[in-house]
């Protein structure tokens, strides 16, 4: 395994998402698609930021970009969280329960808790922790690899890779302003 680099072509995985199955890459493959690689539907802070990717997806849209959500849950987690919740979303997250994407792009857990965490600016969490929070998001169920870090592809229509970024810890992700602008 190694990490795939700007240039290269993504696999086309063949995977199922929180709603439908047998599911490839390429069918997501017309204008830019962002693969946003995340741990799994419960984690907080993953799910609020695919609430906050729907929030904007419009702005995605317009230019010309599609999201495409992994995570380590099953389907029907990914249901249940979601219609708890009663958020409609806009883009798909692939249900990667045997961590395929994971496994073959060689996205890494951290050694523990402490490198998941970074080194995050203390009153910055705290922000985020608070934006969560009022956002009403919980942890839900516990699903895949704990410790799982996050990555981000951008693909061009053919499934090239435009950009790459593996994060060294659970906070070192663009955030959704960072993404549109590189769009």
């Amino acid at each position: 395994m190694t990490r795939i680099q700007v240039g290269e072509t993504m696999p086309n995985f063949a995977f199922d998402t929180g709603y439908a199955a047998g599911k490839h890459l390429s069918d997501y493959l017309t204008g830019k698609t962002v693969v946003w690689v995340l741990r799994y539907i419960g984690c907080p802070t993953c799910s609020y930021t695919a609430w906050l990717i729907n929030n904007r997806y419009d702005e995605f849209l317009a230019k010309d970009a599609k999201v495409l959500m992994v995570m380590q849950s099953d389907p029907q987690h990914i249901q249940d969280y979601l219609g708890e919740r009663n958020i409609d979303l806009k883009f798909d997250i692939v249900a990667d329960t045997a961590m395929e994407f994971y496994k073959t792009l060689d996205i890494k857990p951290a050694a523990d808790m402490d490198g998941l965490r970074g080194a995050r600016d203390p009153e910055e969490s705290k922000k985020l922790f608070a934006a969560i929070k009022e956002a009403g998001f919980t942890h839900g169920d516990y699903e895949g690899d704990e410790l799982q870090l996050p990555a981000l592809f951008i693909l061009d229509d053919k499934g090239v890779v435009t950009y790459a970024h593996y994060a060294k810890d659970g906070g070192d992700m663009p955030s959704v302003d960072d993404v549109l602008a590189m769009l």
